[in-house]
């Protein structure tokens, strides 16, 4: 019978792809780690791992057993938690992933309430583009998501907890710094600066300025709000961006915020679990602490 402990070897070398690291990683000694993936290989009689001297990698036979074996290890995580939880379902580790276009905002404005109405709970915060977070939570490596709802997370369960408005960033030597509130209509014609791909922010930001007859600036794609805002600062160009990470970040005199008139461009900030996730009494308290504590966004 194979060793859920086997398994967990397993993962650990497709992560580390090296057997020391892996080993480091599992709290064991290599040799033991070494010999238990090779009991394993010879008790169902296939090659699962490519041995070099400078790289250590799956054979497509070892690829195919991880996936499931990943599957067998999230659902056993569960289980203890689920055990654990019977006790008391509001105390335990708490894994939380969160997009960098949200984090350094939404952060401070709910983990002190966060910690203060759940005193048993520990979290575990992470910080991920949507697809590393989305691949994260379908592995049981996180228990939910607090990032903008997309089409794609369908096979999720969602909360929606509070929807963001867009505001638009331009310099202040710009042709609209001096307007106070302007249509979606008025970007027709401008080039928005973006992100780089792999952001959330960037799709949802451009259907907006495309829908209102902008276009992309290709020059140039940030990796960060704060490379847009200097950007914008030295009038390069102009961009979208969420109204928290306007809120909280220091003034600077080189840009002017404007808001949009009504129906204005939004996110709606969600909280994304499993399907069938064991853990719902405590999903549903962190639910509801963050929307009071965004209740007035």
């Amino acid at each position: 019978m194979i060793k859920i402990r086997d398994l967990e070897y397993l993962d650990a070398l497709d992560i580390h792809r090296h057997f020391g690291k892996a080993a480091e990683a599992c709290h064991v000694s290599q040799p033991t780690l070494s010999g238990q993936l090779m009991k394993l290989e010879e008790q169902l009689g296939v090659m699962l791992i490519e041995r070099h001297p400078r790289r250590i990698m799956l054979t497509p036979a070892g690829e195919q057993l991880l996936t499931k074996a990943r599957r067998v290890l999230n659902a056993a995580r569960e289980l203890e938690t689920t055990a654990k939880s019977l006790g008391d379902p509001l105390a335990g580790e708490l894994h939380l992933g969160f997009i960098p276009t949200l984090a350094p905002y939404l952060l401070p404005k709910i983990m002190p309430a966060l910690i203060q109405d759940l005193p048993r709970l520990e979290f575990f915060l992470h910080e991920a583009k949507t697809q590393v977070l989305l691949e994260m939570l379908n592995d049981g490596k996180l228990d939910a998501l607090v990032l903008p709802w997309l089409d794609e997370m369908q096979g999720f369960e969602a909360y929606e907890l509070f929807n963001e408005d867009f505001v638009l960033a331009v310099s202040r030597r710009h042709e609209l710094a001096g307007r106070k509130q302007v249509k979606l209509e008025v970007l027709q014609g401008h080039k928005v600066l973006t992100l780089e791909d792999g952001h959330c922010l960037r799709d949802q930001a451009l259907g907006y300025c495309f829908s209102a007859g902008a276009k992309e600036d290709r020059r140039f794609q940030a990796t960060s709000l704060e490379t847009l805002r200097y950007m914008v600062a030295a009038n390069i160009g102009i961009t979208l961006l969420p109204k928290l990470a306007v809120s909280e970040l220091a003034e600077n005199p080189e840009i002017r915020y404007i808001s949009f008139q009504r129906p204005a461009p939004s996110r709606k900030i969600v909280l994304l679990v499993r399907q069938n996730y064991t853990r719902l009494v405590c999903i549903r308290e962190v639910v509801a602490v963050i929307r009071h504590c965004m209740r007035d966004v």
